[in-house]
């Protein structure tokens, strides 16, 4: 498996974050279940950081591919990179 950090930053339109965020959250905790997603949560300045663990980057263009954010168009930039935790928890899936 390998562990990215994905880093959303939100276009100003408000109104379809907030019409569109229930969807979101509900897709990404069917991730969390799923054991994909490893933690999520708003960065200051309208983004997010999510922390997924997937066979590779196909499985995670796949995987946010599917997130009701980038369908409603709300995704201003998507940064990915992978990443190699050392310490912590999730070093067993590096």
């Amino acid at each position: 498996m390998t562990v990215y950090a994905v880093q959303y930053t939100y276009t100003d339109d408000t109104a379809t974050l907030d019409a569109v965020r229930p969807e979101h959250r509900a897709y990404l905790r069917s991730c969390l279940e799923a054991g994909t997603l490893l933690a999520s949560g708003p960065l200051e300045g309208s983004r997010a950081l999510l922390l997924l663990s997937v066979a590779d980057r196909s499985a995670l263009d796949a995987l946010l591919a599917g997130d009701p954010f980038r369908g409603a168009g709300v995704l201003a930039s998507v940064d990915i990179a992978e990443w190699k935790p050392v310490i912590g928890p999730w070093v067993e899936l590096a």
